[in-house]
């Protein structure tokens, strides 16, 4: 059978890809190793009747202009108001941060009127750097190595739109995006607990701590992308790109593993599955794993050593387990009672212990205070759970992909003992009502979704491993030194989450002819 491309991968990026691709014209099949679509984004029936909207949380990342773009609210993508986030506290009961600047002023004036002053002043500061910074993020990067005068313009034009904030703002930003995100917000505020609640986003499936340098530059993508949320969460995502891509003519095959990406006279040729059955397109566009596609699915020798090399320098370090509890009745909080809250983020109170649950993993431990980044999606959606029932997902930080003596049953139960004790010192009695668990570390994230190391960005968020050298310099914009060969997942620009940027930029590539920096 032939294609004009092959997608590989049936997460948002792959669909956003074959979407845009089939959408111009092109015969697009894509390819999916699981039995299902939607990657990280598809919903997991974890017990009976239960079901937890994706592995990931970030759903606000989704940006409009690229929702847009592939058409997605012809196709059933409806947009919901970003829920309130509950910093919660032992003992008391926590910061509620709304979206809406004058709730949150009100709610954080209760406990300090100066800290509800800088967190207004910080989201205006925010507000002025956000259209810039989205731009950024919704173009692919501009080459390294300029050819001419285009080129030129490509590079120059990023600083030039920072440069529009004017002196102060600008050399704000200059100043704090290699800081350490916790000094960022020591000089702001003086909350300990809204400190450590804003930190830990920015740290989320990173190799780094609060102290460690350059983790603002993360807070801030985080921050300037944040927007509106999906109505019915990823899964509904990854459905209104299947719609989109089939009603441009795409087919979408699961249950079909890539083994080998075919090359002849030094360009792509096809793919051969799994099952041995070849497909001919002279372009393949691979949304999985880049270093699973680069030394793997490429044969050995057929890419220059030098980009052989750069792939293997790669780092995909998973840092975060998944957990999901179904329970016979609602998830309420000693300081908060009678309220249903759909985020919370539950710490040890001070930005340090952020740090002290990073510190596990440099030795190859599990945290034994993990940080818990905790959504109840059956506060928005309660069809997820039998009636009475509900769903909580967490993603605990920090657990190691290469845990000492490994993740054995007695390891796996130890972790998931930390995360409840954690949950349960603010909701006392909820183990006593989990009806079901499910704990995913990162190797099991490894196995069931492909990313090498557990990697739920595919490569870890890092100031080397951003923007124009995301994945790794030589295919940095799509293209690769592969003929035909385009990189289009979470570990291309501007990274991973749950949005479909990379794949949509990855296909503009492809259209464009583009070729690597």
């Amino acid at each position: 059978m032939r294609y004009d491309v092959i997608v590989l991968g049936a997460g948002q990026n792959g669909l956003a890809a074959a979407a845009r691709l089939a959408g111009a014209g092109r015969r697009v099949v894509v390819l999916e190793r699981r039995d299902e679509i939607g990657g990280l984004c598809a919903a997991r029936e974890f017990h009976p009747g239960h079901r937890a909207p994706g592995v990931l949380h970030d759903e606000g990342l989704v940006d409009p202009a690229v929702a847009g773009r592939l058409g997605l609210e012809r196709h059933g993508l409806a947009w919901r108001a970003a829920p309130p986030v509950l910093l919660a506290e032992e003992g008391g009961p926590g910061i509620l941060l709304a979206v809406e600047p004058e709730a949150a002023a009100a709610e954080l004036g209760r406990r300090s009127p100066a800290d509800a002053a800088a967190l207004g002043e910080l989201r205006a500061w925010l507000a002025r750097l956000a259209p810039a910074v989205r731009r950024l993020l919704a173009e692919p990067p501009p080459k390294l190595a300029p050819a001419g005068w285009g080129d030129l313009w490509r590079l120059a034009r990023p600083a030039l739109a920072l440069r529009r904030l004017g002196r102060a703002d600008l050399t704000e930003l200059l100043r704090v995006a290699p800081m350490c995100v916790a000094d960022f917000l020591n000089e702001r505020f003086a909350t300990a607990l809204l400190v450590e609640g804003l930190a830990a986003p920015a740290l989320s499936g990173t190799w780094a701590g609060p102290w460690s340098a350059g983790t603002t530059t993360f807070w801030l993508l985080a921050e300037c992308a944040a927007g509106r949320f999906v109505e019915g969460g990823p899964p509904a995502l990854a459905a209104a790109l299947a719609r989109a891509a089939q009603a441009a003519g795409a087919e979408i095959r699961t249950g079909a593993g890539v083994a080998r990406i075919r090359v002849e006279g030094g360009r792509v040729a096809g793919v051969v599955l799994a099952s041995g059955e070849a497909l001919d397109a002279p372009v393949v566009v691979a949304t999985c794993d880049p270093k699973r596609t680069l030394l793997e699915l490429v044969a050995p020798g057929v890419l220059p050593l030098g980009v052989e090399e750069e792939a293997r320098r790669i780092r995909s370090r998973g840092t975060a387990a998944t957990i999901h509890l179904a329970l016979d009745g609602p998830l309420e909080l000693a300081g908060r009672p009678g309220e249903r809250l759909e985020a919370i983020r539950i710490g040890g109170g001070h930005v340090d212990d952020l740090e002290r649950a990073f510190d596990a993993i440099k030795y190859r431990a599990a945290s034994s205070s993990p940080h818990l980044e905790v959504r109840v999606p059956t506060v928005a959606d309660p069809a997820l759970a039998p009636a009475g029932h509900e769903v909580v997902s967490i993603l605990a930080s920090f657990a190691p992909y290469e845990l000492a003596g490994g993740w054995t049953e007695a390891a796996r139960a130890r972790f998931l003992d930390s995360a409840l004790a954690r949950l349960e010192r603010h909701a006392p009695g909820v183990r006593s009502r989990i009806v079901a668990a499910e704990l995913l570390v990162p190797p099991d994230l490894e196995a069931a979704f492909g990313a090498t190391g557990g990697q739920l960005h595919q490569v870890e968020p890092a100031l080397d491993q951003l923007f124009a050298l995301r994945p790794c310099p030589g295919a940095a914009r799509y293209a690769t030194a592969l003929a035909g060969l385009f990189l289009g997942g979470a570990g291309s620009h501007p990274g991973g989450g749950v949005r479909p940027t990379p794949g949509l930029l990855a296909a503009d590539a492809v259209l464009a002819g583009s070729t690597r920096p």
